[in-house]
């Protein structure tokens, strides 16, 4: 027969269960709330992070080149005009000497008025005379130039696609293709630049860097850039920036102040061939353009130098561009840096692109074909 304390041992054994019951199934309610949270976040996250659909274009023509530009405006040549000689007034002659002869005892007649002075002769009425071609030069010449607000409005341009041979040297020599693509949608836009080094089938690095966003007054208003990089035999890894109207969401998560006129890696170049294109005197050698870029490590202000203006040899001849190197104010080095030749008989599109690590590591792309244009 148990005692009292088997029973209450046994009593106390049941409760302890019991409670171990009430607690897993706490543990396990718990868990499945936080996976179901989790799951949520995921599929959220997922959802944030996904790349925006590649907006598909047709193209249709290649891009003729313009006229080359002039290094400068030669003064118009302007013959001389003959200097006409001005005589100054002469004193009014005195009256001749009258001679009057009597015929009749009548008085004699009243002596005639004087001529008035030769300056004081009323001018001829005549035509207005007709300029002659050294007036009418210097007439042109010095006349007011159209206003700009005369100047018709900038419109953007046909979604148009540049390719380029891609040459460089990345741990040794290496060849490649690489592509930009203008996309321009109504007031939407994207901009993709892919870069592949070795064979299109084997490549060694693939990386896309895309740009997704508006069209304003000021050129291009990112509002996300994405950036996928394949490395072979390596797992690929993506990064994304998210530009909102007060902040710019790094890679890492961490928020920095959004400031007027940033651009991310890939709109730069078609911000620049914007500016190019509504402010042409900008290119000219000596001269600075600056503007903030979101890098994926970093927001900062970079400055463009205008160079000099050379030739870029392309697979369709010989090209004028303005050659432009960058360089950040405030952190010198630290980052890829691109160097660009924009070419004004493309319609100020990059000619070449060089990205450059350091001497020793870079990738240097140029035109492989005419640029193609989707339609107008």
């Amino acid at each position: 027969m148990a005692g009292p304390l088997s029973r209450i041992g046994r009593t106390s054994s049941t409760r302890r269960r019991i409670a171990f019951a009430a607690l897993a199934a706490g543990v396990l309610g718990v868990h499945g709330w936080l996976a179901e949270e989790l799951s949520e976040h995921i599929d959220a996250f997922q959802a944030a992070s996904a790349m925006p659909p590649r907006i598909e274009v047709v193209y249709l023509r290649e891009l003729e080149l313009a006229p080359p530009p002039a290094t400068a405006p030669a003064p118009p040549v302007v013959a001389p005009v003959p200097k006409r000689r001005v005589r100054a007034p002469q004193p009014a002659a005195s009256a001749p000497e009258t001679v009057v002869v009597q015929v009749a005892p009548d008085p004699p007649p009243a002596a005639l008025p004087e001529p008035p002075p030769v300056a004081e002769l009323p001018a001829p009425v005549s035509p207005e005379p007709v300029a002659s071609a050294p007036e009418m030069a210097v007439a042109a010449a010095s006349a007011p130039a159209p206003s700009a607000s005369a100047a018709a409005p900038f419109e953007w341009p046909a979604s148009t696609r540049l390719s380029y041979k891609l040459v460089g040297n990345v741990r040794g020599e290496v060849h490649g293709d690489a592509q930009v693509e203008w996309i321009r949608q109504g007031s939407r836009y994207q901009v993709h630049l892919d870069i592949t080094v070795g064979m299109p089938i084997a490549p060694l690095i693939t990386r896309r860097m895309s740009s997704d966003g508006e069209l304003t007054e000021q050129g291009l208003a990112p509002r996300r850039y994405d950036e996928d990089t394949k490395l072979m035999f390596r797992d690929p890894r993506r990064l994304t920036m998210l530009f909102e109207p007060g902040a710019i969401v790094m890679p890492n998560g961490r928020r920095r102040a959004r400031v007027g006129g940033v651009q991310d890696t890939a709109s730069q170049f078609v911000q620049l061939s914007w500016l190019f294109s509504t402010q042409p005197e900008l290119l000219r050698t000596g001269n600075t353009v600056d503007f903030a870029l979101a890098l994926p490590r970093s927001v900062d202000r970079w400055v463009y130098d205008v160079l000099a203006q050379e030739p870029v040899f392309t697979a369709f001849g010989a090209v004028e561009a303005f050659h432009l190197k960058p360089r950040r104010i405030s952190r010198p080095g630290g980052e890829l840096v691109a160097e660009v030749w924009f070419a004004p008989q493309l319609r100020y599109l990059p000619a070449r692109i060089r990205i450059e690590q350091d001497p020793e590591t870079f990738i240097d792309l140029v035109l492989s074909r005419k640029p193609e244009i989707a339609g107008e």
